[in-house]
């Protein structure tokens, strides 16, 4: 059964934040003229002293960044992906990851979904980066609750946090009983045949491809991993030797994101047959948000599709 619809992660964002900032005077919202879209502006309404709008300069937004943390504040970015990561990617190393500063990078836009604004606005290599990068936090919450849950951590660890939220409304994958644990990838869906692992909005499609494959006959283990760094390499490794076969299924490029962790977390800890759906080493392109999941293959038939190749494969050996 199709998982239900939650709430977009950018409007759990905004409140979230906002909420923070009602019984602690260290956050700030800095906005990269994009507040209506990213729903930074529920903070601004909320707390207008502590906006700061700074428009479309965004290497001088993540330094301005720095400097508020290095002074007490614990700063808030707001932008699209595109410009949280890629453009100010030398201030983010040089200023905010090298001397551990306490700024949170919240990337929205993220994947995908941004196929009407041009592929130039589509950012699939975000995790590769930012993982990479000594100090930075990346997470990739898979729904809204998960969001709000990730940004409360983030304000609680004092250093720099990358987080990575989609535009649209995303598919509710769990309840009000979760507990995010930044140490921890999550089971769930139990399994025998084989591992499917996946990270943010993916990982509702993924649950949905594991009982299109389960009407099949095939029984599918998920682990969600929110966190890329720092990776849960016990869960992973456990979560491979459940099947003995990986498949890992992410919006983003498979070259240095989750199916890059989880091909090196195995490699060294548990060589595991597996195989990497996402991005094959290309850039995105423009259109409608169903059009792009099945021209990548990442929507819920088409990872089954991929997943069922992969068995049949396996099994010819």
């Amino acid at each position: 059964m199709t998982l239900p619809m939650g709430r977009a992660m950018r409007e759990v964002f905004g409140e979230t934040v906002t909420a923070l900032a009602d019984t602690d005077p260290r956050v700030v919202m800095l906005d990269g003229d994009l507040g209506t879209s990213t729903r930074a502006e529920i903070f601004q309404r909320a707390h207008p002293e502590r906006f700061l709008q700074m428009g479309i300069a965004e290497q001088n937004m993540l330094g301005v960044a720095a400097g508020m943390a290095a002074s007490g504040f614990m700063p808030f970015i707001s932008t699209f992906v595109a410009f949280a990561v890629v453009r100010p990617l030398d201030q983010i190393r040089v200023l905010i990851a090298q001397p551990k500063l306490n700024v949170k990078i919240i990337g929205s836009y993220a994947g995908l979904f941004v196929g009407a604004a041009g592929k130039t606005h589509q950012i699939v290599d975000d995790i590769a980066i930012m993982r990479a990068m000594p100090n930075m936090v990346t997470i990739s919450p898979a729904d809204d609750l998960e969001t709000a849950q990730a940004i409360r951590w983030a304000a609680a660890y004092d250093g720099p946090v990358y987080i990575r939220l989609v535009r649209d409304v995303t598919q509710r994958l769990f309840d009000d009983a979760y507990a995010f644990d930044v140490a921890k990838a999550v089971v769930v869906r139990q399994g025998t045949d084989v591992t499917l692992v996946s990270t943010g909005a993916q990982t509702p499609r993924v649950v949905d491809a594991a009982e299109i494959l389960a009407q099949a006959g095939i029984s599918c283990h998920v682990l969600h991993v929110p966190t890329l760094k720092p990776l849960d390499v016990a869960g992973i490794v456990a979560a491979a030797n459940k099947t003995g076969l990986v498949v890992t299924v992410e919006e983003h490029s498979i070259i240095g994101g989750l199916g890059g962790a989880v091909a090196e977390t195995l490699g060294e800890h548990s060589p595991t047959a597996m195989k990497r759906i996402g991005l094959q080493d290309t850039f995105g392109e423009s259109a409608s948000n169903a059009e792009l999941l099945d021209r990548f293959g990442l929507s819920s038939n088409r990872v089954a599709e991929q997943v069922t190749a992969f068995l049949a494969q396996r099994a010819r050996r």
